[in-house]
């Protein structure tokens, strides 16, 4: 599943960052706990500069409890990184996100000194709720939509930390194709931008193996079939999802697959692991490589036929 999404403000939000980029002192990316890989803009990696980063593995409470210690073991091996679950139930902890900051920069800390954060994330990430709970009081506008933050906004904290706010980005061209299905899974890109089937069988695959219990107790299937076609129509049949000619409604099941798993009623539940993105580095890597390739040998030949053009002329 490829996507290209790249709205203007975001380009122009990419631009503004990289320019105020020097003058920040830490920067905190939001990452969605249940897709920690998938959710994790390589722009950052890119425009960091070896800045220290606070990563926030928000919507921790709809995320599986174990593997969110997994995923905060595995970031913190990349030097100068510091990880943090969060969510809803651990709004009263939001002091530890200061706390860390102010670790990771030392120098800023004390009297007459104001440490910059900038924080980013992708769109539908919870960056917003989570500014409003660090600033605690209303600074920044929320929604279940996708790309709600426009333009960058500076918020003064307590502690001496002045946060820089970015909209919601997500990069030119998502190349993992299991990344694609991850994000739209779980809500970072706009409903109108999927396919709700394709999505969702690619949900139904992936929780089939990772966490069969929760289907069979949500959806009241006692032998979970092997297949995910085979899943969305046994649910589909369970829930009433029938139209015309008592034919299941594949869309509809979809449709709710999709939305109970964002909203948790499946269950706790983490869409990737640290070993599949070490293997799915690997397969992107290849596919960089065979693009720069297949890039470099249409260069050649446009320059080989320019030289014969050149040559013909004489």
């Amino acid at each position: 599943m490829a996507i290209q999404w790249f709205p203007g403000h975001m380009n122009k939000a990419r631009n503004e960052i990289k320019e105020i980029m020097p003058q920040m002192d830490v920067i905190i990316e939001v990452l969605d706990a249940r897709i920690p890989y998938s959710s994790e803009n390589p722009m950052v990696s890119a425009l960091r500069e070896g800045k220290p980063v606070v990563k926030i593995l928000n919507k921790a409470d709809l995320a599986d409890p174990v593997m969110t210690e997994q995923w905060m073991q595995y970031l913190e091996q990349e030097s100068g990184v510091k990880a943090v679950a969060f969510g809803h139930d651990k709004a009263a902890e939001v002091y530890k996100i200061n706390e860390l900051c102010k670790k990771l920069a030392p120098h800023k800390v004390g009297i007459d000194k104001q440490l910059k954060a900038m924080i980013m994330g992708i769109p539908n990430v919870g960056k917003s709720t989570l500014i409003n709970t660090l600033a605690g009081r209303i600074v920044a506008k929320t929604g279940n939509e996708p790309a709600v933050t426009k333009a960058q906004q500076r918020i003064k904290l307590d502690d001496g930390i002045m946060l820089y706010d970015t909209p919601g980005m997500l990069w030119p061209k998502v190349e993992n194709e299991n990344s694609g299905y991850r994000l739209a899974a779980t809500g970072a890109i706009r409903d109108t931008a999927i396919d709700y089937e394709e999505v969702a069988s690619y949900t139904a695959e992936y929780l089939l193996l990772a966490y069969p219990r929760l289907l069979q107790s949500r959806y009241k299937i006692d032998e979970l079939p092997e297949q995910d076609w085979e899943f969305i129509e046994m649910a589909g049949k369970k829930r009433g999802c029938i139209r015309g000619g008592n034919q299941v409604d594949t869309h509809k099941m979809s449709e709710i697959l999709i939305n109970e798993l964002r909203d948790a009623v499946i269950g706790r539940i983490t869409m990737e692991t640290p070993e599949m993105r070490e293997r799915e580095e690997v397969v992107v890597a290849q596919v960089r490589a065979q693009a720069e390739a297949k890039k470099a040998a249409k260069e050649e030949e446009k320059k080989q036929r320019r030289a014969r053009a050149r040559k013909n002329r004489r």
